[in-house]
């Protein structure tokens, strides 16, 4: 059940992705177009580009650390044994659960700090520019938190004690695959 609620925001996040980059792609390259043809252009473009490539960014993070996507090296943690390399993957759970808590504290303190100040062109408050990694804070938690619990409760096999790919490990097709 929790699982399927993961899969199904990290599919709303991919469509939302995919709509702030065709966004982002029209606004730069109507910007390039209208300042070439016509010697104008489109006042908010790089703002607003701007915003979206963060928010893209932080969405990103998200699904990819659903996939396990994050590059990584498992030079040490390959040559542990099993028990070695549950610890390690605990450890590393709980210490990725405390980045997040680092991040959303200071994106929290961020968003409060700047709820009254604007952007320069588009004016809108810039709290929601640091929201972004309040939002990646929460909804990474509860994926870090079911791989813990995953791990707590014996529901890993050896197999797949390790949380990162190395790069030859994913082809370029498997991008948008989920495991």
């Amino acid at each position: 059940m929790i699982k399927k609620l993961i899969d199904g925001y990290c599919q709303l996040i991919s469509y939302l992705i995919a709509a702030a980059l065709a966004v982002m792609v029209v606004l730069v390259f109507g910007n390039v177009f209208m300042r070439y043809a016509f010697d104008s252009g489109f006042i908010l473009s790089e703002e607003l580009s701007r915003w979206l490539f963060v928010w893209l960014t932080f969405l990103g993070a998200i699904v990819a650390v659903r996939d396990n996507g994050h590059l990584g090296t498992d030079m040490l943690v390959g040559r542990l044994g099993p028990l070695g390399k549950k610890v390690c993957m605990g450890l590393s759970l709980v210490l990725m659960l405390f980045c997040l808590w680092l991040l959303f504290k200071g994106s929290y303190d961020q968003t409060v700090i700047n709820w009254e100040t604007t952007s320069a062109v588009m004016e809108v408050s810039m709290s929601w520019f640091y929201a972004s990694g309040m939002v990646f804070s929460v909804l990474s938690a509860p994926i870090l938190l079911g791989n813990l619990w995953r791990l707590l409760s014996g529901q890993i096999d050896d197999e797949h004690l390790l949380l990162m790919q190395e790069s030859e490990d994913a082809p370029h097709g498997d991008a948008g695959k989920s495991h």
